[in-house]
Order: structure tokens, then sequence, then C-alpha cells
């Protein structure tokens, strides 16, 4: 894996009103992780170059994309509840399954991939601007929005995120009375100041539907402090105080 600040940097916005980022679910229970997996981010960048579900060799490469992703809004947690049903061969009701789907709602993130071979940068590039086939933040149901392509820059993976202002929503933003707010960086391992490392199983495999498998890697979490603008809209000035004057 080729790391560097020199590598060239893509930052995507990430903030439908639903995500689910699952690196551990099965049938019965869909899981969400509470910010996006890399194993997500190379199955969106795979659908953009026109890769298809089999094609392991050219999926597996992508691992080597430096990955880092900045929580701008946490989100909330949603539980979607669903009941399936089995029918046997000759029409009668075998059972019911009950389900259940998680989500994240009104969650923003800033997601940075990066690279030192330019070429594939722009190829990555130009498909996520014009995708071979549908992406969409970790479910099929669940679009991406139209300015989710914020830039791309010269700077590594960390600084650039470090630079890029804060993307959270407007009534998010009036909620914090400070100038600055820290957010919480999870990236590769070897990127940034780590103050913790952990496995995360989002290393891809295979996206292949007859043989589904992912490895661990390990990841770091770091934080960074950037500007709150509409800081600037609030007052000290209390209205109260020339009460009882």
């Amino acid at each position: 894996m080729i790391v560097g600040d020199s590598m060239k940097t893509i930052l995507l916005k990430f903030a439908g009103p639903m995500q689910s980022w699952g690196t551990n679910s099965n049938f019965e229970n869909r899981h969400t992780d509470f910010y996006p997996s890399k194993s997500g981010v190379i199955g969106m960048i795979a659908a953009s170059l026109g890769y298809h579900r089999d094609e392991d060799e050219k999926i597996s490469k992508l691992n080597e994309l430096s990955f880092a992703v900045r929580v701008d809004q946490p989100g909330n947690l949603l539980n979607d509840y669903h009941i399936a049903r089995k029918f046997k061969k000759n029409g009668s009701l075998d059972r019911n399954y009950v389900t259940n789907r998680y989500y994240l709602e009104d969650a923003v993130f800033v997601v940075a991939i990066s690279y030192k071979d330019d070429i594939l940068m722009a190829e990555i590039e130009n498909s996520l601007k014009s995708p071979w086939f549908q992406t969409f933040l970790g479910r099929r149901s669940l679009p991406l929005t139209a300015d989710f392509f914020l830039k791309s820059t010269e700077n590594g993976l960390i600084d650039s995120l470090s630079k890029i202002e804060w993307q959270a929503s407007k009534w998010y933003k009036d909620k914090t009375k400070e100038d600055a707010v820290k957010l919480e960086i999870y990236s590769d391992f070897y990127e940034g100041d780590a103050k913790q490392i952990s496995m995360r199983k989002d290393r891809v495999v295979s996206f292949s539907q007859m043989n589904r498998q992912f490895n661990y890697r390990y990841e770091s979490v770091s934080t960074v402090e950037v500007s709150n603008r509409t800081f600037d809209y609030y007052t000290t000035h209390d209205v109260f105080e020339s009460v009882g004057d």
C-alpha cells in the first residue's frame, strides 16, 4: 500500500435522509455501523467503474486506496420492522420471519479516498460523477444526494479532512454555540495522530452473491477541529438583564 502526503484525495459528502453501513449482519437482523465502511465505499467505486460483483481481482485492488471518514453529524439510529412470509410448494403458509433492518437518519459524513496513482484517481473521479451502475448509501433503496461530490485535492487524507468546512446541516449547526467543533476521523491505521486502533471487518475479498467475503483491517480514531461559521450570528446580549430596573 502506497502512502504519503503527495497523494491525490477525493472528498465525498454522504448526507442522504437514511444510510446503512452494515459490516456484521444476517438475514433476520440487518445492522448498520455508525459511520461508513471502507467496503461500502469500495462497492460504490466498483459500481461506478462498471465492475461486476464476481470480478474479485479488480475489486480487491481497490483495497489499496487510502480511506478515512469524518463524522460531521452523527445522526440517529432507526429500526425498520419487517415480517416476511415463507410459503410451502402447495401454496400454504409455512412460517413468518420477523426481520429488523437498521438505518442512520439525518447523518452527515465526509469520506476521503486517496492514492498516489493520478490516473486511477482521475478514473475514479470521472466514474463517480458519471457511474456505470447505480450507486447508493449502503443499500439500493438509499440514493446519494446530488451534491455528494465535494472536491479533489492534492493534499493528504487527514490534511484534506482538516481543511474542508463543516458539512453538517444548518439546523444542527445552529444548536452549537461555539466557534469551533471537534470532529472524529476514522481512518486506515497509518493515517493521522491516532488515539486508538481497532479492527473492522470491511476489507473486501469478494462481493460475489455466491460467496461474499470480507477480512479485517486496522482502523484508527483521531479528532480534528473545524470552525463553526454560524457562531457569528449569535450574541451574548441577554434581554432579561434589564428586567427589574
